[in-house]
């Protein structure tokens, strides 16, 4: 008789919120099979049905990881990363700051729960205001702080990314750009980080048309939200969280700009704010430090002060 091969366990993802962006997020992970899925949602049937749809769609792409769909926590229990999407969405004439009180509520307790039963949990947090629900996911978890990430500059940096090489006509895999701080109207776009085949973008552009780029990247949510009059974006929001959780899962190491909680870390304590991160299985394995211009470090203190202002409002 053949011995029994013996599979190693399967790694899993939590996704905590079926609405759009969790079920996206849900679709990307399995079809590129990094892991199984549990797609957890308060309403009775809403998972449960995405994630049979999901299902049923295997066949025909060809993916064979498993996706389940539930309300409750038990079965997610065991998870390699937590991914936090539920809350209320932005709609247009909202602010970020109007999301802060509900939200927080919602954060606090779908990561308490999610974190009883995965206490080796990497958590990505996507919820807004998301540099404050970071600190609401450190709390309530109780993690470390390399072990909650907010996912912000990779979706800034991308957005930043495809208007720059729809300016200047070129593939958005020659264009690099960096985003930091806070994921709002103080996020720090910048420039002479930002590259065209290697070529910074202040070296061919001029710097009224670079601002009016560094201005678009700025109102990239608000734009999509205007355009589409009910709800908010969700398949870049998406494709960031898959690239972090790709990064985190295969240990790839990746510089990404993410919201780490900084200690010190360019002149800011006990924040987290956008900066370039390495990303691998242990999570924010380490912040990395650009030198910044004067300007740039004011914008980026700027950008500090609108999060700390955010996170001084959250309920005790």
């Amino acid at each position: 008789m053949d011995p029994v091969v013996r599979r190693s366990p399967r790694r899993k993802v939590t996704v905590i919120g079926a609405g759009n962006v969790g079920s996206t997020t849900a679709q990307r992970i399995i079809e590129t099979g990094l892991a199984d899925v549990c797609l957890v949602d308060i309403v009775e049937g809403l998972p449960q049905g995405k994630a049979l749809d999901l299902a049923e769609a295997a066949p025909v792409v060809g993916y064979d990881v498993h996706i389940c769909g539930v309300n409750d926590y038990e079965v997610t229990a065991g998870s390699r990363i937590i991914v936090v999407t539920s809350g209320l969405a932005r709609q247009p004439g909202m602010s970020r700051d109007d999301l802060l009180a509900r939200n927080a509520a919602i954060v606090g307790s779908v990561v308490r729960q999610a974190a009883a039963v995965s206490p080796e949990a990497i958590i990505i947090v996507v919820t807004n205001p998301l540099d404050a629900m970071c600190h609401v996911a450190l709390a309530a978890s109780g993690f470390p702080r390399q072990r909650v990430v907010g996912m912000a500059g990779v979706l800034d940096s991308a957005r930043f990314r495809y208007f720059i090489a729809e300016e200047f006509q070129v593939s958005v895999r020659d264009v690099r750009a960096f985003v930091l701080g806070g994921h709002g109207d103080a996020m720090v776009p910048l420039p002479r980080h930002s590259t065209v085949g290697g070529v910074p973008i202040t070296e061919l552009l001029p710097p009224e048309r670079i601002e009016q780029i560094v201005e678009r990247t700025r109102d990239g949510g608000a734009e999509v939200v205007a355009l589409l009059k009910a709800g908010s974006a969700y398949y870049a929001p998406a494709a960031a969280v898959v690239e972090m959780v790709e990064a985190i899962l295969l240990d790839r190491r990746r510089i990404l700009p993410c919201a780490a909680y900084l200690q010190g870390e360019y002149g800011i304590d006990g924040l987290f704010v956008g900066v370039p991160v390495v990303l691998g299985q242990h999570g924010v394995e380490r912040i990395i430090e650009i030198s910044l211009l004067p300007e740039e470090q004011g914008a980026l203190q700027h950008s500090a002060a609108a999060v700390r202002e955010l996170v001084d409002k959250l309920p005790a």
